[in-house]
C-alpha cells in the first residue's frame, strides 16, 4: 500500500470492511480454549438515582483465543522452545509471558492480500478436511494476478466460513477443516508474510476425525518463522466484492504476557 494510494483514499473517500466475528456466547471456537462468557450483572431498574436515572453493566469472562483473534508467538512451543530458542518454561514463569506475549505484537498497518482459494478452485461447497496445497496457493495468486510481497498480511479464504452458524461443523472435530498444511505454511513464510490469517477455527489443515491432535502449520509459523496467526476471520465480504489487495489494520487487545487476544481487523479500500 503506497503513500500515494493512502493519501488518495483519505482525499477521495474509502470503504472499510470489518473482518471480525461478533463476540457472543455459544459461538464456534477451538475446544482447546476457555469459552467466551458474557452476562448482564446489573440491569436497568436494579437501582435508581435520585433523578430517575439508571445504569446497566456487564461482566465478560473469556479465553484469549475466542472469536477473531491473533496468536502470539508464545502460544506454541516445540521441544520446550518458543521462537528464537526461547525457553518456554522460563518465559511463562509468573503466570504470563515475559517474551513473545501478544503485547509484543503491537499493531500491523500495511498491505493486506486475500488469497481467495475457494473461488479460484471453484469450491461451491468447501471440502471438509481438504489440504490447501502450495500449488493451490500459487494457482490462486496467479489467477487473481496477486503479487505476494515481503511484509504483507496474507489472508487465506477456504470458504469454510459458510458453516459459521453450525457450531459443530465449523469446529470440524469430526468432519475436518480445510486449510494449509505444513508445506503451505512454509511457502507463505518463504514469500515473506509478516502475518497470516484464515477463515477457519485454526490456521491448519485438520483431517477428518483428527481434531487438533497435530498443528504443524502453527509450529512452522509461530515457532520456526516468528509469524503471527489470525484465526476465525470473516472474509466473505471481501470475496463477494472481489477485493484482493487493501490497507490492513490489525490491533489486538494489548494484554500483557498473553498467548493471544481478540481483534477487530479492518480492510480499507478506495471508495468506488
Amino acid at each position: 500500500m503506497s503513500v500515494e494510494l493512502l493519501t488518495s483514499m483519505l482525499a477521495s473517500g474509502y470503504e472499510v470492511h470489518d473482518l471480525s466475528r461478533p463476540l457472543q456466547v455459544g459461538m464456534p471456537q477451538s475446544p482447546n480454549h476457555p469459552e467466551f462468557r458474557h452476562v448482564l450483572v446489573r440491569r436497568h431498574g436494579d437501582t435508581h438515582r435520585e433523578d430517575g436515572g439508571s445504569a446497566a453493566n456487564d461482566l465478560i469472562v473469556t479465553g484469549t483465543h475466542v472469536g477473531t483473534h491473533v496468536d502470539a508467538l508464545g502460544h506454541v512451543s516445540f521441544d520446550g522452545k518458543l521462537h528464537g530458542g526461547v525457553d518456554a518454561d522460563e518465559a511463562q514463569r509468573g503466570g504470563r509471558f515475559d517474551k513473545h506475549g501478544i503485547d509484543a505484537f503491537g499493531t500491523f498497518f500495511g498491505r493486506g492480500v486475500l488469497l481467495d482459494v475457494a473461488t479460484a478452485l471453484g469450491w461451491d461447497e468447501s471440502p471438509a478436511g481438504q489440504e490447501i496445497t502450495v500449488e493451490d496457493l500459487k494457482r490462486t495468486a496467479a489467477q487473481q494476478g496477486t503479487e505476494l510481497r515481503p511484509g504483507d498480511a496474507t489472508l487465506v479464504r477456504s470458504g469454510w466460513a459458510r458453516n459459521w452458524h453450525d457450531r459443530e461443523l465449523y469446529q470440524g472435530q469430526t468432519s475436518g477443516v480445510p486449510g494449509p498444511g505444513e508445506a503451505g505454511a512454509t511457502w507463505l513464510a518463504d514469500q515473506g508474510a509478516a502475518v497470516v490469517g484464515a477463515d477457519t477455527i485454526a490456521f491448519e489443515h485438520l483431517p477428518p476425525g483428527k481434531g487438533h491432535a497435530r498443528l504443524p502449520a502453527h509450529r512452522v509459523l509461530l515457532v520456526e518463522r516468528g509469524i503471527n496467526i489470525i484465526e476465525t476471520l470473516d472474509l466473505e465480504g471481501l470475496a463477494e466484492a472481489g477485493l484482493h489487495e487493501f490497507l490492513f489494520v490489525l490491533n489486538p487487545l494489548n494484554i500483557v504476557g498473553a498467548t493471544g487476544a481478540p481483534v477487530r481487523p479492518l480492510a480499507v479500500v478506495p471508495a468506488i
